[in-house]
């Protein structure tokens, strides 16, 4: 099976000995984008000129890495490959690719002096395809784990899933490299509050954890569009993960448009948050 977006294409860089990991998606030119992060602690590279008001209106690719702050370096070797395939803004002094990175927390599952560098980021961006990519604990998703809050012995994998939603011509596909906090809720009963519970209490470790992914339509759209259709994302992970939002993840979503249909954008802001807790209810 492809990506069912036209021109959307997603790499993986993989150390399973280390447990650590990147994953780049390379976007179609003139692909629009905008963010939304929600989490308390987040780590993140060049999203401030993915708000609605900056002049940039085009994404080139996206990393979503292991290592915490330190995978973010992990951008470096995507923005070399999108350099190499002549992408970016054009400038005085050359094309400038635009490469938003976002991280999570892995650094205690594995080994913590093992991050994601520029070169395996460039390895990441260099191995792009459009088949739809490995899931599971594989690229950035490698070291991911939900349900931290019961600590080591009952936390559970977590990693890499995707998922697509349509109406009519209007397509939503989503990557989301969950490594959760909280417990994946399977909208089947009541809300379990053991979890919102164990808020109150001390924690060895905080800050170390985190739910990040891509939505990607081929619908066109601007800026606030894209940053609506993010939110529309958020609210797909609140539905499938309690506690969401906490001060110890950094959860964020890119949202991007291809432009190729027309559509209304709260059609694709529910298209977006029914295909991430698709995505994250299948992990």
């Amino acid at each position: 099976m492809t990506i069912p977006i036209d021109g959307v294409k997603v790499g993986h860089w993989t150390d399973e000995k280390a447990r650590t990991g990147c994953t780049a998606i390379e976007f179609p030119t003139e692909t629009v984008a905008s963010y939304e992060c929600r989490g308390g602690a987040p780590a993140a590279r060049e999203l401030a000129l993915l708000e609605p008001d900056k002049s940039v209106t085009s994404i080139d690719a996206l990393l979503l890495t292991g290592g915490s702050a330190f995978g973010l370096a992990a951008a470096d070797g995507v923005m070399r490959r999108m350099e190499e395939l002549g992408r970016g803004v054009p400038t005085p002094g050359g094309a400038v690719p635009i490469v938003p990175a976002l991280g999570l927390f892995d650094l205690a599952v594995g080994d913590a002096s093992v991050r994601p560098t520029a070169d395996d980021g460039y390895a990441a961006a260099a191995a792009v395809t459009t088949d739809e990519p490995a899931t599971g604990q594989v690229g950035a998703g490698t070291g991911a784990m939900v349900s931290h809050w019961r600590g080591p012995d009952g936390a559970r994998p977590g990693g890499i899933r995707t998922a697509t939603r349509r109406l009519g011509a209007v397509v939503v596909w989503t990557l989301v490299v969950v490594n959760a906090f909280g417990d994946i809720d399977d909208g089947s009963g009541p809300v379990d509050t053991a979890s919102v519970e164990a808020l109150q209490q001390p924690f060895e470790f905080d800050r170390t954890h985190t739910t990040i992914g891509a939505v990607v339509t081929n619908a066109t759209l601007d800026k606030v569009g894209c940053r609506i259709v993010a939110q529309g994302a958020h609210d797909g992970l609140a539905r499938a993960i309690t506690p969401p939002h906490t001060r110890f993840d950094g959860d964020a979503f890119v949202a991007a448009a291809t432009g190729e249909v027309e559509a209304h954008v709260d059609v694709v802001r529910l298209l977006a948050l029914a295909a991430v807790t698709d995505a994250i209810r299948h992990v």
